[in-house]
């Protein structure tokens, strides 16, 4: 398992790997299991994963691994999106976990192929869908109005021209590929080639992000992480970019806060807190930006479940 190669490098691993620690006889579920760079090395601490991901490719490729695992498998592949790990765990039969790590975004995978249409660095065709099914980012720069598309790249890309760039893309249909959209956003933002950060850049993400519900798959995916962590188990969560950051953290110090109350006022029961012991804000060392600059703009956060009960179950 360990001696075969991955198509890219996993950002923060020792750093993850740390922060669940985990032992023999664990059972962990990868959230995102891309090129199972994150799987690989919980495979090598001898636990067993469960392993999530709504790209039918990413799954394709992790099949051949069953193959090499002792049976019962230590290897579980869940062709599904990460929100729904409690249903998919459940029909496993299993009802609590040691772990749960999760990858937020795009994978290297999936920028790197230009038929997927993720990166505006290579011409493809405008598609950008992780599960390759629904809504293509064609449809939607072709078919939404300028109205909806301007929201969408102020929300998620934190445009502030976004009704600038939504009239140039109106005004430009029909655009079919990557490149189609790149020109498209520089022409309207001014683009100069002496720019430190490609303009594009952030319609790009907007644009992935709806398509993708990303944001939506967030939130329901750590609801989730809480509802299966055994009490002392550990959440490890890459985000790479402030929005994601923003909710994981949010995230974290919600389920952390206990009301301390005032001393002028009536005495309240304490909230129990569903985590405890949770990380600073963990970034990547110099030395792993210089391997793999990917890497540069990823944050680590980790949590340690309590015995309190999930949430969504206590309401």
């Amino acid at each position: 398992m360990s001696g075969s190669g991955a198509p890219h490098i996993p950002v923060l691993l020792d750093e993850v790997i740390a922060a669940l620690d985990p032992q023999p006889g664990d059972v962990i579920v990868d959230a995102t299991f891309g090129a199972g760079g994150y799987t690989r090395a919980l495979l090598d601490r001898g636990a067993t994963v469960h392993a999530f991901d709504r790209d039918p490719s990413a799954i394709a490729e992790g099949r051949g691994w069953t193959e090499a695992l002792s049976t019962p498998p230590r290897l579980v592949l869940h062709p599904r999106r990460f929100s729904e790990m409690v249903d998919a765990l459940t029909e496993a039969g299993v009802a609590q976990v040691d772990g749960v790590a999760m990858d937020i975004g795009v994978s290297s995978m999936q920028l790197d192929q230009a038929g997927r249409g993720f990166a505006f660095s290579m011409d493809g065709p405008l598609d950008m869908r992780m599960s390759q099914q629904g809504m293509s980012a064609a449809d939607f720069v072709n078919e939404a109005d300028a109205d909806e598309i301007a929201d969408v790249l102020y929300q998620y890309g934190e445009e502030r021209q976004s009704r600038r760039v939504a009239r140039a893309i109106v005004a430009a249909r029909p655009l079919e590929t990557t490149g189609d959209l790149a020109r498209v956003v520089r022409k309207a933002l001014g683009h100069k080639p002496s720019d430190k950060k490609d303009p594009a850049t952030r319609s790009f993400q907007a644009i992935r992000i709806h398509v993708n519900a990303e944001l939506d798959e967030l939130e329901d995916g750590l609801l989730a992480a809480e509802r299966l962590l055994r009490p002392g188990g550990k959440l490890a969560v890459v985000s790479f970019h402030s929005l994601e950051d923003r909710i994981v953290k949010r995230f974290l110090r919600d389920a952390s806060a206990r009301s301390a109350g005032s001393r002028h006022l009536p005495q309240i029961e304490q909230a129990p807190a569903q985590f405890e012991q949770l990380s600073k804000a963990i970034r990547p060392s110099a030395q792993e930006i210089a391997r793999n600059p990917r890497a540069r703009s990823s944050t680590l956060r980790a949590a340690t479940r309590t015995a309190a009960p999930a949430r969504r179950e206590a309401a």
